[in-house]
Formats: C-alpha cells, sequence, structure tokens
C-alpha cells in the first residue's frame, strides 16, 4: 500500500510539473509574439517617421546629373561621391542646410519646394555662397501652433516679447533695437533674418535643441558674428 500510495504522489506530481511547464512554455511563447508584434510595430513607426521626411539632392542645376534622395540628416555629401549640391527638391520637410560639413557655417531654411539652383536657397542672403555641403531634417516645426519669447538681454533677462506670427521687420512692430540677446522657443520652430524683409544670415531656433534656449549670440549658429535680428518669422511644415 505504502508503495503503491507512494507511486501515484509522483504521478501526480509530474503531472502538475507538466502542465506547469506547457504553461510556461504558453506564457513564453505569448511574451515572444508580443516582442515581435512591438518590433514590427516600432519599425513602422520609424518608417512612417522617416516618411515625414524626404529631400533630393543633384550635383547640377536645374535637377541634372548625379542625385541622391534621403530621409535622414546628412553630415557630409561629400561622403556620397559628391562633389557638390547645386539643385535640391522638398518633398516632405522642413529642412536645414549648411555651408561646410557636420552643419557648420551658414544656416539655409529649406521648406517644401524645388531649388533649381544655389540662388534659390541664398537668393535673400546678402551672403551668397554656392557651397551646401551637410543638412538635416526639422522635426518640431508646427506653423500653426508657434510661439518664440525674445528677451533685450542675454540669458533671457530683461523686458520681453512673445510672439506667434511673422515680422518682416521687428522694428515696425515696436521691438526697440536691431538686436536680441536672446530668446526662448516656446513651441515650434522659426527662421531669423539679420535685416528686415528677410534678408541676410539666416539662424534656426527650434523647441527640441537647447531645450529651446538660446542665451546669446554665440548658440545662434556658428557663422553667427553678432545679435542682430531684424526679422522673424514661423517655418512651414
Amino acid at each position: 500500500m505504502g508503495r503503491r500510495h507512494a507511486a501515484k504522489i509522483n504521478i501526480k506530481t509530474n503531472l502538475m510539473k507538466a502542465d506547469l511547464t506547457v504553461k510556461m512554455d504558453k506564457l513564453m511563447l505569448s511574451r515572444a509574439g508580443e516582442s515581435r508584434q512591438a518590433a514590427i510595430m516600432n519599425q513602422r513607426e520609424q518608417m512612417e517617421q522617416r516618411g515625414q521626411w524626404r529631400i533630393t539632392v543633384w550635383e547640377e542645376e536645374n535637377f541634372q546629373g548625379k542625385r541622391c534622395e534621403f530621409m535622414l540628416e546628412c553630415p557630409n555629401i561629400l561622403d556620397r561621391n559628391f562633389q557638390k549640391i547645386r539643385s535640391i527638391k522638398v518633398d516632405n520637410g522642413p529642412w536645414v542646410g549648411y555651408e561646410y560639413p557636420e552643419f557648420q557655417g551658414q544656416q539655409f531654411i529649406l521648406e517644401k519646394g524645388d531649388y533649381p539652383c544655389y540662388q534659390a536657397w541664398s537668393g535673400n542672403s546678402s551672403y551668397r555662397t554656392e557651397h551646401m555641403l551637410s543638412f538635416r531634417p526639422i522635426k518640431c516645426a508646427k506653423h500653426s501652433d508657434s510661439k518664440i519669447t525674445l528677451y533685450e538681454c542675454e540669458d533671457m533677462m530683461g523686458r520681453k516679447f512673445e510672439m506667434c506670427d511673422d515680422y518682416p521687420s521687428l522694428q515696425a512692430m515696436g521691438w526697440c533695437s536691431k538686436e536680441v540677446p536672446s530668446m526662448k522657443v516656446n513651441n515650434g520652430a522659426w527662421v531669423g533674418y539679420q535685416f528686415p524683409g528677410y534678408r541676410g544670415y539666416q539662424y534656426i531656433f527650434e523647441r527640441d535643441r537647447r531645450q529651446g534656449e538660446y542665451r546669446n549670440y554665440n548658440e545662434f549658429g556658428t557663422q553667427a558674428h553678432s545679435n542682430q535680428i531684424q526679422s522673424i518669422r514661423r517655418i512651414q511644415h
């Protein structure tokens, strides 16, 4: 009787272990399936996000010669065996181009549209340059929901002025100086210009960089030599 009873207990224990093993296997399979599904969803989201920004560059004017399409930033077009960029088409944007590799030098706003020659992106600049060797997407632009605060002193001190619209002349709207020593982007992305009428050096100001805080002109861009900004507008998206 003792042996028979012990055998029954062993059988029952083994059945419980087998049942537990089956449940654990099902749980692991379920978790693996969830992980695969999450990975697939993540890949889809990444592809959808990439599709929000697309730019094509050509080595010659009027969309001729070697071409290359991008959905991500390009730190150096020379690494793609390009000698130069002479025309651009922005399908989805906006983007910012730079005079030199690694996002250095003059900045050029590139919103949706065609740019058949370099004058098309630097034509309003007093310092035209044929060079554009790096570019990246501007991901925080919200044209209909943009706000920026200008300050009369560095480090966001002194009198301030909040803006939600485009201003071809800051002085005409009441700003009493040709200079903007510091600013904070509360929302969206903006492009400031050295002179009225959206002319001169361009400076891109974004909410998702530097936490939206530009405490002095050295943070405006590598080409900035002063805090002179006399017009500013929201970036189109």
